[in-house]
């Protein structure tokens, strides 16, 4: 049996069978629902249920509260729907959207940037332009089936303008990727297995984390690789030529997992609308930071007390995200449709939430 789902203030319909979850049934459909671990680990995917039944599963707290729960909020990567259901999602995009592709990527490139990040360029397929939003994206397929998720750290003109041009950079989009002990994907990248030259199968592009529209200052916050979307959206605001005030709170253990903070001080220099705070929460004596220092997420309401006016785009790990939404919708009057993210759930995290 199936079920009709739609989701507001979009519209977008689709079916889902009843052994299904809403989000893979929605995957399925190229409805762009966000999302991030699929374990219930996160909350990416969390969404207001305005009418219908459904059964969820298992679920972390920190990804769905009972006092949300009690408001109507469900994680659609948990939920299979038991009737026709109505969902309500700002991020999901109208019919509009840009088509999900699977497809074959070339490693052009790959450039250490820390002890524990590499930055990964891909080619793509020639007359196969891959259209995305700023903060989307992309899942390679393994030999097993299971999928990896990395963030496209460049704007999407960055690639469109590319591929129109005889330019070295044709066609290309970059991914910053931290190494994970363990990874099905990172071990091969950082033991040299995966090289330059290598054929891999990503489908994208993917998630509801992208810039809105409008006039708000925003305030941009990332811990460690969840820099790779705030790059792409920097380079977008720049290239529009937004004159919207932005905040940009960048967090690591130690200076080297701001590995790319050079480019974001250029980047300052350039946009008289851009403000750059690093933050740095375990800075050793050999290390000779003087900036700030404590957690990232705490840092921006240092400085601004009242987000009721803003727009926040976060974006790493998930402690990071979770206390974020948490202090700033609950203490600082941001208002909670105001808050998008992406986050960077780990397997390890999946693992975790399995045997809690």
């Amino acid at each position: 049996m199936s079920y009709q789902i739609t989701v507001e203030p979009s519209g977008r319909q689709f079916s889902a069978e009843a052994d299904q979850t809403i989000l893979a049934a929605g995957i399925s459909h190229s409805i762009p629902l966000p999302y991030g671990c699929q374990d219930g680990a996160c909350g990416s995917c969390k969404c207001l249920k305005i009418s219908g039944e459904v059964e969820m599963g298992t679920h972390s707290d920190k990804a769905l509260s009972e006092a949300e729960k009690a408001a109507g909020f469900i994680l659609a990567c948990r939920s299979k729907a038991k009737s026709d259901v109505v969902l309500e999602n700002k991020q999901v995009t109208d019919s509009n959207a840009f088509p999900v592709k699977k497809l074959p990527v070339r490693v052009f490139a790959i450039e250490d940037k820390a002890p524990d990040v590499k930055r990964m360029v891909l080619q793509l397929p020639a007359g196969a332009p891959l259209q995305f939003h700023a903060g989307q994206f992309v899942e390679f397929i393994l030999q097993d089936g299971s999928r990896r998720s990395y963030s496209m750290g460049n704007a999407p003109h960055t690639v469109a303008i590319a591929a129109t041009e005889d330019s070295p950079a044709a066609n290309r989009i970059e991914l910053h990727i931290r190494h994970l002990p363990g990874g099905k994907f990172t071990d091969p990248l950082f033991n040299g297995t995966i090289k330059e030259k290598a054929i891999l199968r990503a489908e994208g592009p993917l998630g509801g984390f992208y810039l809105r529209e409008g006039d708000k200052p925003i305030v941009l916050l990332a811990s460690g690789t969840g820099f790779a979307p705030i790059k792409a959206l920097i380079e977008h605001l720049q290239f529009e030529g937004s004159t919207r005030p932005i905040h940009f709170y960048w967090g690591g253990r130690r200076p080297q997992d701001l590995y790319m903070h050079d480019w974001v001080e250029a980047k300052a220099a350039e946009m008289p609308s851009l403000k750059y705070i690093p933050v740095i929460s375990d800075a050793l004596p050999e290390d000779g930071w003087s900036g700030r220092t404590g957690f990232v997420h705490a840092a921006v309401v240092q400085d601004i007390a009242d987000l009721s006016g803003h727009e926040v785009y976060a974006c790493g790990a998930p402690i990071v995200i979770n206390s974020a939404v948490k202090l700033y919708t609950e203490q600082h009057g941001l208002p909670a449709e105001a808050f998008y993210s992406d986050s960077f759930t780990s397997e390890a995290d999946k693992y975790a939430l399995s045997i809690s």
